[in-house]
């Protein structure tokens, strides 16, 4: 049950503004008659008072029991202000209380909410015996369990603040109604009061803002060193600049409010353009901060570097250019200790320096090899009396050596000389026999780049002549035979259609083909089974085996239409691309393993000359391991070779249209000499011929003829 604690009347009014003034006021420690009280709290300030006695108070304190005593009512001794308690004040009070019939003595601190209520608990049951008798808790235990209390409610309440408030905007009206309800809220507003509730609030939210500004700061900082690099690249230009003159050139950028903002107020992190999420410009007032200036500081030492970096590669290869002890082939670690000086070592990477090195020996080597080719052309009757085919005895490579070994040339390749004997021998093979193949300029060989400007220019459909033209109908079609036994051909062809468009479309590289399918399962001898019909041309087939018979079934039904194909014009059969596909079922192999069929396929295949492909890994339906990848790659590969035929058809059909009018249109004639390697390439020569409009390819003149 609840006990009412009430104080009928007031012994004592003291104001605090008056202190000192107390003996100006009527003091009566005990009002006469009866009095309407059934207990007293007797209270003893324990703290270190200012120009007070502590022996006077415990005199008056005696006194005043003396009178309470005669009253017959429960006493209880209240030690206050306990937090700033003097141990020996303590001491004694405890003495006085033992000496007054062993006294309840219950030590206090108001300020910090310590045993207050206890004082009054262990009243009332003085007064009321039924209720359990009260422990008093000295005072230093008791702040330790109050602040275990306090710290455990005030964890919980934080978690529940940190739960609930996400945003460092939220406002304290709003979000303390949200947490009334929470026992979290409820425990520590009873023991720290609303006020510290609110204070705690605030610091979270303070915390949110700082965290914000923080992740904001560190964003814009991440974005300055991009925003420098591209308003401000060059060093010449911000070398010797101020800071403040270098801001301003900043402002005179083009680019610069695609980096920057110019707020009106400032600093930054005091404005509301911290919220301002969508805007990732940066403030241009945080270039005044530490951290900016340091990150300008580094982009002007990055220049300074970069640029020294520069100077020093450049001066490593004039290093490299000057210095005699760089010839051909020498291995890095024996030019180094030449080459290198301690500067360099200071500013880059020796891995720098030997692909500076690494670039500058191939081009060295490269020169080298051209001067020793050149070389071999002057001294040109030195290979005239060899055999036959072309390969010198060891006696004529001496004497060879011995002719040309005076000459710097052949000096020069000293450390290569593997490579250079491997010069001298491609030179004698192209001496007795002189091909593209064999040419010593390779790539700048004027017989295979007369070649490819003949070719780019009468095969393009847009410069042939208007009175000759070649239509090709097919050129975005491909008709394909697929070939297979017991439905393996039917399935696969249902798969493509799976993959074409609503108008059977397949997509190739980007590009939209038409594609025709024409599977075959019979006899191909019989008409219905053809490969090739009045209006189906195939560019190609795809042979699909997934057991020994099956197998045998493709090799057979491919030599009967080659055979079929013998002794006719269109001998288009026998040169179809082919790709084999072992086509594997999962759980279905025949009883022949996997290996094995493979094996047997890429034999077959290199017999018919075509391309195999494994098995893949994973399928797209039917139960059939033939996935999109592989449809796509023998598409691919049946379109270059139809591009191919296309060409050659093309060719062939523009020497046909050009022979009935070669002996009129050849009015002028021209003979070329052009040699491979010459720095006047064959494009400079023949491309304003060839473009021409009236120019045809000759009849009998061969590919270098027109």
């Amino acid at each position: 049950a609840a006990t009412k604690l009430a104080s009928a009347e007031k012994l004592m009014y003291f104001c605090t503004d008056q202190l000192g003034l107390e003996q100006d006021f009527e003091q009566k420690q005990m009002p006469d008659g009866k009095l309407p009280v059934d207990g007293f709290l007797l209270c003893v300030d324990v703290s270190r008072g200012m120009n007070r006695n502590f022996d006077d108070q415990l005199k008056f304190v005696s006194n005043l029991y003396n009178q309470l005593a005669k009253t017959k009512k429960p006493v209880v001794v209240v030690l206050t202000k306990c937090d700033e308690g003097v141990e020996r004040y303590i001491r004694d009070a405890h003495a006085f209380a033992l000496g007054k019939k062993n006294l309840q003595v219950v030590e206090t601190s108001a300020r910090s909410n310590v045993n207050v209520d206890l004082a009054f608990g262990t009243l009332v049951q003085l007064v009321d015996k039924s209720r359990g008798k009260a422990k008093i808790i000295p005072y230093f235990e008791a702040l330790k369990q109050q602040s275990q209390q306090i710290a455990a409610a005030k964890d919980k309440y934080e978690w529940l603040v940190s739960r609930i408030v996400k945003s460092h905007n939220e406002a304290w009206p709003n979000v303390s109604r949200k947490m009334q309800p929470a026992p979290e809220y409820q425990d520590y507003v009873y023991l720290e009061g609303t006020q510290k509730a609110k204070k705690l609030f605030l610091q979270h939210v303070q915390r949110l803002k700082q965290e914000h500004i923080e992740r904001r700061r560190k964003m814009y900082l991440a974005l300055l060193p991009q925003a420098l690099d591209a308003l401000v690249p060059d060093l010449d230009e911000i070398d010797h600049l101020s800071r403040a003159k270098a801001e301003k050139l900043l402002e005179a950028k083009p680019d610069f409010l695609k980096w920057f903002v110019v707020l009106e107020e400032t600093p930054w992190d005091a404005t509301s353009h911290v919220d301002n999420v969508d805007n990732e410009r940066i403030p241009f007032d945080l270039l005044e901060t530490p951290a900016a200036e340091q990150l300008y500081e580094a982009h002007l030492e990055k220049l300074r570097n970069e640029r020294k970096r520069a100077e020093m590669r450049r001066a490593f290869r004039e290093n490299l250019e000057t210095s005699p002890f760089v010839t051909p082939g020498k291995p890095w670690e024996e030019a180094r200790s030449f080459i290198m000086n301690e500067d360099f070592y200071l500013w880059l990477e020796e891995s720098v320096y030997m692909d500076i090195y690494g670039k500058h020996q191939k081009q060295l080597i490269d020169k080298a090899k051209e001067d020793f080719q050149e070389l071999l052309l002057e001294y040109s009757e030195l290979f005239y009396e060899l055999e036959l085919d072309a390969k010198p005895s060891k006696e004529k490579m001496g004497v060879i050596q011995e002719v040309l070994g005076e000459e710097q040339r052949f000096k020069a390749l000293q450390k290569l000389q593997a490579e250079r004997d491997a010069l001298i021998l491609k030179h004698i093979h192209f001496v007795y026999h002189p091909t593209k193949e064999t040419c010593p300029s390779c790539a700048a060989c004027v017989d295979a780049r007369v070649e490819q400007l003949l070719g780019s220019r009468f095969v393009r459909p847009a410069e042939r002549h208007q009175k000759n033209p070649l239509p090709d109908s097919n050129v975005d079609r491909i008709n394909l035979v697929i070939l297979g036994k017991d439905g393996l051909a039917r399935e696969l062809a249902n798969e493509i259609r799976a993959l074409c468009t609503s108008d059977d479309k397949y997509v190739i590289e980007g590009k939209m083909y038409e594609l025709s399918l024409r599977p075959i399962e019979g006899n191909v001898r019989l008409p219905v089974n053809a490969f090739q019909t009045p209006t189906f041309q195939p560019h190609g087939c795809l042979c699909l085996y997934n057991s020994k018979e099956s197998l045998s079934y493709v090799v057979e039904s491919i030599e009967k239409s080659r055979e079929s194909t013998i002794g006719r014009r269109d001998n288009h059969l026998a040169h179809l691309p082919l790709t084999l596909v072992l086509v594997n079922k999962r759980g279905d192999a025949g009883g022949e393993t996997l290996q094995s069929l493979v094996q047997q396929g890429q034999q077959i295949a290199s017999k018919l000359q075509c391309v195999f492909l494994d098995p893949a890994s994973a399928g797209i339906g039917y139960g059939r391991n033939i996935n999109e990848k592989q449809i796509g790659q023998v598409l691919k590969g049946l379109l270059d070779s139809k591009r191919n035929l296309n060409l050659v058809g093309s060719t062939s059909g523009l020497k046909d249209a050009a022979t009935a009018t070669a002996a009129t249109d050849a009015d002028l004639r021209i003979v070329m000499c052009l040699m491979c390697g010459d720095p006047v390439s064959a494009d400079d020569v023949l491309l304003p011929i060839l473009q021409a409009p009236a120019c045809w390819p000759s009849p009998g003149g061969g590919a270098g003829a027109v």
